[in-house]
């Protein structure tokens, strides 16, 4: 029996097995408003027997975008576009996840196809970005200091964008902290230097991912699973730690997240990361703490024995595949048979079904 398609609950939601989709940006949106490239983009994995399809980084409020082409949920309209993409991928078998995020001092730039790089003027269609420190990240625009109206208006725009992601049909909720957006701008030492309640200690940096996930679980009610994807290190010196990142990781569970999807880095730009086939499934193992905290595991895992081995080793309870994915929208089909897992497929695609 593989653990990899055996299958997954959290809470009211039953996920038909581990592998799943991770959020990929598309930079395709128009004023936030997915299209048809992201209808085709994300059911393709669904048919492709992916057990978790988590839509890309996805703006709570306008000038949290990455880009100008980023995906929304601010506004109804966005809400509604998401809609039959969710119903798209339930029927298709998979569950439907979205991404919801703030950019922060990383807002406002070029998507990476655009001639130009750094961040985008505002004449030219950027906006002044904020932060939780006036640290620019490097190569791009200063970003203005939140203060605490500002940091109110960032809780209650994740708490407005979860209930259209719900009331889009998105079985799960994930806030992104991690790869050097808001959120993890908060809980790393190298951006945040405020000496208020939010910096300083790391209870103190911790408080607003804390804060917005007691929020949306008011908002969302006890059936929505909410996932937390964090960068368990910065890979560099004096920033958030794999240790720190497990303390995180027990906090955020004790407040109601159901599961920590564990990558690293994207806070600095001279992060110093070795890479290689399953490099950060050591990270999530420290954060999975001897199974007391569900994690995902991500990172150049590529292969079917490579993730049923992360699995039954005890090093995580997912497993989160992107470019794979890109290369091969069928590899959770070709992993199981692989695995020898026998899962249901398309009947339009049966003819094609190893033997």
């Amino acid at each position: 029996m593989s653990i990899l398609f055996s299958p997954a609950v959290f809470r009211s939601v039953t996920v038909r097995n581990r592998l799943w989709v991770s959020p990929m940006c598309m930079y395709s949106a128009v004023d936030g408003v997915v299209q048809e490239w992201h209808h085709s983009h994300l059911a393709q994995f669904a048919s492709g027997g992916a057990g978790l399809v988590i839509a890309e980084a996805t703006a709570v409020v306008p000038e949290g975008r990455i880009s100008p082409r980023d995906a929304g949920l601010w506004t109804d309209e966005q809400r509604d576009a998401w809609a039959p993409i969710v119903d798209a991928i339930h029927t298709r078998g998979a569950a439907a996840g979205v991404q919801l995020a703030h950019a922060g001092r990383k807002a406002s730039t070029w998507w990476p196809w655009a001639a130009e790089r750094g961040s985008v003027p505002v004449d030219e269609g950027g906006w002044v970005t904020t932060a939780p420190s006036p640290i620019a990240f490097d190569g791009y625009a200063a970003p203005t200091e939140l203060d605490e109206t500002g940091i109110d208006a960032v809780v209650d725009g994740f708490v407005a964008a979860a209930r259209r992601a719900v009331d889009a049909g998105f079985d799960v909720l994930e806030l992104h902290g991690a790869h050097g957006y808001l959120l993890h701008q908060f809980l790393s030492p190298l951006s945040n230097q405020r000496t208020d309640g939010y910096g300083g200690s790391l209870e103190n940096r911790a408080r607003l991912l804390l804060r917005i996930l007691d929020a949306v679980r008011i908002e969302v009610g006890d059936g929505v699973p909410l996932f937390v994807r964090i960068s368990a290190t910065d890979h560099a010196d004096g920033g958030f730690s794999p240790d720190e990142a497990a303390t995180v990781a027990a906090w955020a569970t004790e407040h109601g997240a159901d599961l920590i999807d564990v990558s690293s880095g994207g806070l600095v730009a001279h992060q110093q990361i070795t890479v290689h086939p399953g490099y950060q499934v050591p990270l999530a193992e420290t954060v999975r703490q001897g199974g007391r905290i569900p994690v995902s595991a991500v990172g150049l895992i590529t292969a079917a024995e490579q993730a049923e081995q992360v699995l039954a080793e005890g090093s995580a309870d997912a497993i989160f595949a992107g470019r794979e994915w890109l290369r091969d929208p069928h590899f959770g089909l070709r992993a199981a048979h692989e695995l020898g897992a026998d899962v249901a497929w398309p009947p339009q695609y049966e003819r094609a079904r190893w033997r």
